[in-house]
């Protein structure tokens, strides 16, 4: 029998030879969720000029470096009304945040600091240094500065930055479709009327609203029987799209009516491998089928989710041209746990923090049907295959649940 892939191994053979999806330019009001294609750089300088930071008085700062020096009050600066003229000897004009420092000024007593005398006189009740409440041109970054990478998700933040560096359409990477094809005649959709003998279709809503938030397009083929013919038609309904991605859902096992794999060779798929060294999750298939990835994952509801954190997330962010996401993370057992066998073990958890340390305690049934378990866990402890039985306090490697 050919030994079960390592998962680290599976991973790589998974992503290996991707080449990023092609480009699209949208614009950056529509923009939330998708990936650079292409760097950002910046279109001005920000601020474009020497702006004040506070409300208060643009002076010159040798005029106020006594306290109690009166100023005469010879005009106004607001944000988007600059002052025209040219600030002299023992004058200020009024200025609010944001508004262009006025030629020969070179700093702001803040208002609080100020006292006004009449409509035309003020007098500064501290001295201010040179610079003081004054934010330079290019604070924030100069024209040209490459600021944002391609890969680089476009969220609140990226926007934020985009948008100030002058950019109202960006170049972003085509979302992947994700073609989701689930299989057996157990399942019937959630609200439509089931035989004693059947279940809802669970995985496909779970798939599809995590290829979303990975910034793919889900398609979702519906319910496919058992059925050499009807799983061909459903093959080749992934291949009209035309799907960058294939996710079966269940049938991927060795029983008599698990066909997925026979109908995906039958349909030109070339096999890279089958069966992975883990638990949930052993039954897993990969191939090529033309342009299109096809992952065939477990029926089981929480191998098909856990699998789908470990193998469709990296083939989506390889499409999308982002890098490996680091998602591992150290922790240490909140309860004893026995020693695992040949495949590595990916257990629920729930995760509490003390004093800036992570504990992971295994929920205690780990069943691959149950999506309760799987909804209350926070995270998955790691268990690598042979590990020997550990104790409470022992460190340990953690997955993050989204």
């Amino acid at each position: 029998m050919t030994p079960l892939l390592p998962v680290d191994d599976a991973i790589a053979r998974i992503i290996a030879g991707v080449v990023p999806l092609e480009g699209e330019r949208v614009a950056l009001r529509e923009a939330n969720g998708r990936v650079l294609a292409e760097p950002l750089s910046a279109r001005l300088t920000q601020p474009p000029f020497p702006a004040s930071a506070m409300d208060g008085y643009a002076v010159r700062a040798d005029d106020v470096a006594l306290t109690g020096s009166t100023l005469r009050l010879v005009g106004i600066a607001a944000a988007g009304h600059a002052y025209a003229g040219k600030v002299g000897a023992h004058e200020t004009v009024r200025i609010f945040t944001g508004a262009p420092m006025p030629e020969g000024a070179d700093a702001v007593l803040i208002q609080e600091s100020a006292e006004v005398i009449d409509a035309a006189t003020i007098r500064a009740e501290e001295p201010v240094a040179a610079g003081r409440n004054v934010r330079a041109a290019g604070l924030d970054f100069a024209a040209g500065a490459m600021l944002l990478d391609a890969g680089q998700h476009i969220g609140m933040r990226e926007a934020a930055l985009a948008a100030a560096m002058g950019h109202a359409v960006i170049p972003v990477r085509r979302r992947p479709r994700v073609a989701i094809m689930a299989t057996g005649d157990e399942l019937v959709e959630p609200g439509v009327a089931r035989r004693p003998d059947q279940i809802f279709a669970s995985n496909p809503a779970g798939i599809a609203a995590y290829v979303t938030s990975l910034g793919g397009e889900p398609h979702d083929l519906g319910i496919v029987r058992d059925d050499l013919v009807a799983l061909r038609s459903g093959v080749e309904a992934a291949q009209a799209l035309p799907a960058d991605i294939l996710v079966t859902l269940g049938g991927a096992s060795v029983g008599e009516h698990d066909l997925i794999r026979q109908a995906l060779e039958s349909a030109g798929m070339a096999l890279d491998f089958w069966r992975i060294a883990m638990r949930p999750g052993k039954p897993l298939v990969f191939g090529r089928l033309a342009g299109t990835r096809v992952l065939g994952l477990p029926g089981n509801p929480v191998s098909s989710l856990v699998c789908s954190l470990l193998f469709l997330a990296p083939l989506i962010r390889a499409l999308l041209g982002m890098p490996p996401e680091e998602s591992i993370e150290p922790a240490v057992l909140g309860s004893d746990l026995p020693a695992n066998d040949a495949r590595q073990d990916y257990l629920r958890a729930t995760l509490r923090r003390q004093n800036h340390t992570a504990i992971a305690t295994a929920l205690p049934i780990q069943d691959s049907s149950m999506l309760s378990v799987l909804a209350t866990a926070d995270c998955l402890i790691i268990r690598p295959p042979h590990a020997p039985a550990a104790v409470t306090g022992d460190s340990c490697k953690i997955l993050m649940l989204p």
